[in-house]
């Protein structure tokens, strides 16, 4: 493992101003060295989990973006990226010593404080809303996070596992592909890669050895394919590169799932690019490739002539090349090809201040997603808004006026019809694309003319609907038409809920009124109105249960001296054996999970792993508890399997379990598409042992990529 793979950076700062110097000799050395001797004072004693002092990854950030060649504020502000959250700097300070540019990008990418009694994934949320309105302002705020992100993802091995996951599975599902939607793809492929190798080790180990094993047969085969390139630009006279090109890990194994092949069956894992001055001649370079080979029909895209929504442009085909293998050919110039390494980076080279006008293209995306995300007050449907609208994979259609439409592949007519605008989606009721009658479900495909025909009769969206669409947005705006038209009676299901939850516990609605504390239960769940909270019970996108633990403080639950039901799930909570204990059905505790109790004033003490999603939301009602197994006791708990689809698969699996004469109380399987199953397990263990002795066999079941813990809620990666 190389020291940038371990994240370990032994460049100092003159090694990092000599670097600078390189790109850019008019750089403000002095105020790179004053912001790196402010910083190394403000972090002075404190170290990493690595043990290096922390001033190192202040380096490492800033080396990251000098790879990149950014201005001197960038690098400034990313030496100083940490002073404010973790030195307790004043932003007033920096501006103060550096200027107020620099303290804006630093005040953008610092983690907000305390926000009182929101939850964890609420915190969250407000960190992604407070940097998409900085990054709006200033993109630079987003180039030190993901390089501050790229750095701390070199350096995951030393966190808990648990938390390397967490972090792991965030970059992949944001960091990675935000970075694709702005260009820059030397930091998404790390990005993905290292997130792979921690969410999926197995997978990711095994997928490179294998890579490694036939290493010298590619490259041979590659430095073949690159000569004869060569000649035929010789012989045609034109000047132009020719490099080899890898697939990373991550990319090949997305490959696999996609097509349900091994690694083995996939072939085509080579490419070459191909580099030259001109635009024109890329063309005539394409040209010369398919007389030396046989194109693949269907695989050539012109991003010259259609760039992608992040600005990327480039010439790409798929041909039979030597030895009837396919290969990948990209071709573009020099300039196209380092702004698909560096994307929106390449603005604030030094020497370049005439392309703000491309550059603006690249984040218009962005101002018009933070138009309506101001709208969303729900933080999963915020996360799930933004996920949708940076996902890579894009399809490009056309309003019959000509108008372009950037849609998440797999969008239909009504996704398009609430891109253009609300109105239009919820009075559509029927489409054409390229003038022939679709149904709303057709898939819309690269350049298609789409036109949507609307009605003033049209009684509004159809709940079916939700099971189509694709876009957030599209979601969104379904839902809350449906809350509005049925407002009322939300407010009247969702009022009746929450009395007959207090009810059980002793309390009144009305006497909650009175006092205030349902106004302050409204606000602390982000809605302006009782009414409105009584609504989102109605329409179940809040539960009675989660209002109630707003309102009934930990201090205020009654402690009755009750004892225990029978020999109890075999886990002890010390100081409170006067209360019942159970285990939680969300997260399925076995022995010896990690656990916590949640003290509830209804069921005394619910035991549940402590990275479940519905103990966080109530973290600061946990007791501390530990496991106290009973003999011949047995806990269900439900685990899922990702395979590839093939005849007998849910009978293999269950012949597997059987196997290990554990107890199998439910089975189901679910086709994903492209040819990935998931299955779902219920099943009886004695502990964490013999389950993973369950999970190590379905493992060694033909096809099966992923087995692991399932948890309602939860990341799919836990």
């Amino acid at each position: 493992m190389t020291g940038k793979e371990e994240g370990r950076s032994d460049i100092g700062i003159e090694d990092l101003i000599s670097r600078i110097l390189g790109y850019n000799p008019n750089s403000d050395v002095e105020m790179i060295r004053r912001a790196y001797s402010f910083a190394e004072e403000t972090h002075r004693g404190r170290m990493r989990n690595s043990g290096d002092p922390y001033i190192t990854h202040c380096l490492a950030t800033a080396e990251i973006l000098a790879e990149l060649e950014m201005d001197d504020l960038t690098i400034s502000a990313a030496i100083l990226h940490d002073t404010m959250e973790d030195g307790g700097v004043r932003k007033e300070e920096i501006e103060e010593r550096f200027g107020a540019k620099i303290a804006e990008l630093v005040d953008g990418v610092t983690v907000i404080g305390s926000l009182g009694l929101r939850t964890e994934w609420e915190r969250q949320v407000e960190e992604w809303r407070k940097m998409l309105l900085a990054m709006a302002k200033d993109v630079r705020v987003i180039l030190i996070k993901l390089a501050d992100r790229l750095h701390n993802m070199r350096t995951l091995q030393y966190l808990e596992e648990d938390k390397r996951r967490r972090i792991a599975q965030e970059t992949l599902d944001i960091y990675a592909p935000l970075a694709g939607r702005l260009g820059i793809w030397r930091l998404k492929w790390e990005l993905e890669d290292l997130a792979f190798r921690y969410l999926k080790p197995k997978e990711y180990y095994e997928l490179a050895r294998r890579v490694a094993s036939k290493r010298r047969e590619r490259e041979e085969y590659v430095e073949r394919v690159k000569e004869m390139v060569r000649e035929k630009l010789r012989e045609a006279g034109i000047s132009a590169e020719v490099q080899g090109r890898a697939k990373h890990l991550f990319s090949i194994y997305q490959k696999m799932l996609r097509q349900g092949r091994d690694f083995d069956e996939i072939h085509d894992l080579i490419g070459i690019r191909i580099l030259t001055e001109e635009e024109s001649t890329c063309y005539t370079i394409l040209s010369l490739v398919h007389s030396l080979w046989i194109p693949i029909p269907g695989t050539l895209d012109d991003y010259i002539a259609r760039p992608k929504g992040n600005n990327y442009r480039s010439l790409h085909t798929t041909v039979i090349g030597p030895a009837g293998r396919p290969l990948e050919v990209q071709i573009r110039t020099y300039e196209m090809h380092r702004d698909a390494e560096t994307g929106i980076a390449a603005h604030w080279r030094y020497k370049e201040r005439g392309r703000k006008g491309e550059d603006e293209k690249r984040i218009a995306w962005l101002r018009q997603l933070l138009e309506w995300l101001r709208e969303l007050k729900n933080p999963r449907e915020f996360m799930e808004s933004l996920k949708d609208d940076i996902i890579p994979d894009r399809v490009y259609v056309f309003t019959p006026k000509g108008e372009i439409k950037e849609l998440p592949v797999g969008s239909t007519p009504i996704d398009f019809a609430y891109a253009v605008h609300t109105e239009i989606g919820h009075r559509c009721v029927a489409a054409k694309v390229n003038g022939a009658m679709v149904p709303l479900r057709y898939e819309l495909k690269n350049g298609d003319i789409v036109e949507i025909i609307t009605s003033p009769h049209s009684r509004g969206p159809s709940r079916d609907w939700l099971k189509i669409v694709k876009t957030a947005r599209a979601r969104t705006k379904i839902r809350q038409w449906f809350r509005m038209m049925e407002y009322e009676e939300n407010v009247a299901r969702g009022r009746e809920a929450l009395e007959k939850e207090l009810s059980r516990v002793g309390m009144s609605l009305a006497a909650l009124q009175k006092e205030g504390k349902l106004d302050l239960a409204a606000g602390e769940l982000g809605f302006k109105e009782v009414d409105d909270l009584f609504a989102a019970i109605g329409f179940q996108e809040i539960s009675a249960r989660q209002v109630l633990t707003k309102i009934v403080p930990v201090e205020e639950i009654r402690v009755g001296r009750r004892e225990r039901k029978g020999s109890g799930p075999g886990v002890r909570v010390d100081g409170l054996d006067c209360l019942s204990v159970r285990l939680a059905r969300c997260c399925s505790p076995i022995p010896y999970d990690k656990i916590v109790g949640i003290v509830t004033k209804v069921k005394g003490i619910t035991i549940h792993r402590d990275i479940c999603p519905n103990a966080r939301v109530a973290w600061a009602r946990k007791v501390d508890a530990e496991w106290n197994p009973v003999d011949g006791e047995y806990y269900d708990v439900i685990i899922e399997a990702d395979a590839y689809d093939r005849a007998k698969l849910l009978e293999n699996i269950l012949n597997a379990i059987s196997d290990t004469r554990t107890t199998i109380k439910e089975a189901r399987a679910k086709a994903l598409g492209n040819g990935i199953t998931v299955s779902r397990f219920t099943i009886s263990v004695r502990d964490d042992k013999q389950l993973q002795e369950v999970m190590a066999k379905i493992k060694r079941v033909r096809g099966v990529t992923d087995v692991r813990r399932y948890i309602p809620g939860e990341a799919k990666a836990t």
